[in-house]
């Protein structure tokens, strides 16, 4: 399994309406995060779990879903998370 498929595994638990992940790794060929074996992503959420909450709450929502990915298989996650209402 892929490391897209598995972070769309993951974060089903935010119940998306949309969600597009872009792997930009090869961008960052070299940098340190990218010797160290982790990738560099994109992420584009839509969830009505994210209704009410500022952007550094939604970013932890993330964070948790994701879980041990974000120690070992994500060196860095670009992320916009939005409502259905704020597209």
């Amino acid at each position: 399994m892929s490391r897209i498929d598995k972070m769309h595994i993951l974060l089903a638990v935010l119940q998306p309406t949309q969600i597009e992940i872009a792997d930009d790794s090869h961008k960052h060929a070299g940098h340190a995060g990218a010797r160290d074996g982790g990738g560099h992503y994109r992420l584009r959420i839509v969830s009505a779990q994210f209704a009410g909450k500022p952007t550094l709450a939604r970013h932890r929502m993330i964070y948790s879903a994701l879980g041990e990915m974000m120690k070992h298989d994500i060196h860095a996650l670009n992320i916009t998370a939005c409502t259905p209402e704020q597209i």
